[in-house]
């Protein structure tokens, strides 16, 4: 399966990393060929959930290629056909504003629009407190862009946070199969 080439790309919800980069780990354990991708954010911040070093070296093993974090690295991915499918997971809710509003001014968000200039699938694996509100038109209208496919999701905690969706970190490997048909993974929300 390693003709099969995956953009993995983190942004800043840090407190999905572990499951995110479980699913890396699969997917390059399943034989694709993940090339990881990290937001300014991702590639330089420390926080409670982990330091930024850690993630990066991790990144590197797993995948045993270089983290693209910058604008010009990531610029090349559309021109020279490299990847297959880009996922973005997790999908903080200010890179979903900036997909929808055709916004390119972070590696991950430049990969996507690289990326679909030939049309490539896109999978987004929404993390964010505000899925209910602020970012749910967002959600919306990159829901209804072809080439775009979301992961699973569902609120997190309705009590504490009921405008907060995360998704089934479990369902990338599904939802990427999907993707990579061109279709959508059902149910998208749960």
């Amino acid at each position: 399966m390693t003709e099969t080439r995956i953009g993995f790309a983190l942004t800043g919800s840090f407190c999905t990393f572990e499951k995110a980069f479980a699913q890396m780990e699969l997917l390059s354990d399943k034989g694709y060929a993940v090339t990881p991708i990290m937001s300014e954010n991702a590639y330089t911040t420390d926080t409670r959930f982990g330091k930024a070093s850690d993630w990066i070296e991790r990144a590197e093993r797993v995948t045993g290629q270089k983290v693209i974090h910058t604008i010009a690295q990531t610029e090349p991915i559309g021109p020279r056909k490299l990847l297959d499918l880009l996922i973005i997971a997790p999908c903080t809710g200010n890179t979903l504003g900036k997909l929808a509003a055709g916004i390119y001014d972070t590696a991950p968000t430049l990969a996507v629009k690289s990326h679909r200039r030939n049309g490539g699938p896109v999978l987004i694996a929404v993390s964010t407190n505000d899925a209910l509100e602020s970012s749910a038109s967002s959600i919306g209208r990159l829901m209804g862009r072809r080439g775009m496919f979301f992961v699973p999701f569902e609120q997190d905690d309705y009590r504490g946070k009921p405008t907060s969706c995360v998704a089934d970190f479990e369902k990338i490997l599904p939802a990427a199969q999907a993707a990579l048909e061109g279709r959508q993974l059902q149910p998208v929300i749960f």
